[in-house]
C-alpha cells in the first residue's frame, strides 16, 4: 500500500460494499481499521419505520458516535499499523441529515457539527465507490438486513447526489470516485487486485474519476 498515505477512508452510498472493501484492505496490509459502528444504534430500525419522528435523534447519535470514535482513534498514535482505513467519511453525518432533517433542525445539527470537525483529522485519499442505484438495491436485498429492506430508490438517489455534490465542496482533498458497476472486488480476486492497484497510486488534490 502507498505508505504516503497515512489515513484512507472508502465511502459509498448504502450497499456499496465499502465496508467488505476496506475490510478486506486493512486485514491484507495490517492496517488500523475503523468500521461505522451503526448496527447497535436503537434509533436505526425506528427511523425506517417512522423517519419523522425519529430522524433529529438518528442523526445526533450517529453523530455522537463517529465523533467520539475517530476523535479516540485518529489522536492516538498507533506502533503496529503503518496506516489507518475506516470505512466511512464523518462527512457523511451530514449528508444524511441533510435528507432526512427539517431546515430548523439542520441549521442546529450543521453548526454542532462544524464545531465537532474542529478536531478530526481529515483522511489523506478519500475513496467513493460509485454503483447505480439498481444494484444498490440488489446488494441491499442480497445481505438481507430487515430494516434496509423498505428503503426506496428515490432515497437512495438522494443520497447518492448528495454525496456526489459534497464531494466537489471540498478543498485540497485527494479523491478517488471508482464506477463499480461492473467490478466484483468482493468475489473476484482479479477484480479485488485492480482495486488495490488503483487506491495504492499517488493522487493530486481533486476529483480523480475511475472506470476501471
Amino acid at each position: 500500500m502507498n505508505t504516503t498515505y497515512n489515513y484512507i477512508c472508502i465511502e459509498g452510498n448504502i450497499g456499496a460494499g465499502k465496508t467488505s472493501l476496506a475490510t478486506r484492505l486493512a486485514a491484507q496490509f495490517n492496517a488500523r481499521f475503523i468500521p461505522e459502528e451503526f448496527e447497535d444504534n436503537p434509533f436505526l430500525p425506528k427511523f425506517y419505520q417512522d423517519a419523522d419522528k425519529y430522524s433529529f435523534p438518528l442523526e445526533l447519535s450517529f453523530l455522537a458516535s463517529r465523533y467520539q470514535q475517530l476523535s479516540d482513534t485518529l489522536t492516538h498514535q498507533e506502533l503496529f499499523h503503518q496506516f489507518t482505513i475506516s470505512d466511512y467519511l464523518i462527512d457523511k453525518s451530514l449528508i444524511f441529515s441533510r435528507n432526512t432533517l427539517g431546515e430548523d433542525e439542520y441549521k442546529l445539527y450543521t453548526r454542532l457539527f462544524h464545531i465537532m470537525m474542529q478536531f478530526i483529522p481529515r483522511p489523506d485519499l478519500l475513496v467513493y465507490l460509485y454503483v447505480d442505484i439498481s444494484k444498490l438495491r440488489q446488494n441491499i436485498r442480497h445481505r438481507g438486513r430487515e430494516y434496509e429492506q423498505s428503503i426506496k430508490a428515490d432515497y437512495l438517489e438522494r443520497i447518492q447526489r448528495s454525496y456526489l455534490d459534497h464531494l466537489k465542496t471540498l478543498e485540497n482533498q485527494r479523491i478517488l470516485i471508482i464506477d463499480t458497476n461492473n467490478i466484483d472486488f468482493v468475489g473476484n480476486l482479479n477484480d479485488y487486485d485492480t482495486m488495490v492497484e488503483l487506491i495504492m497510486q499517488e493522487y493530486s488534490p481533486g476529483i480523480h474519476r475511475i472506470f476501471p
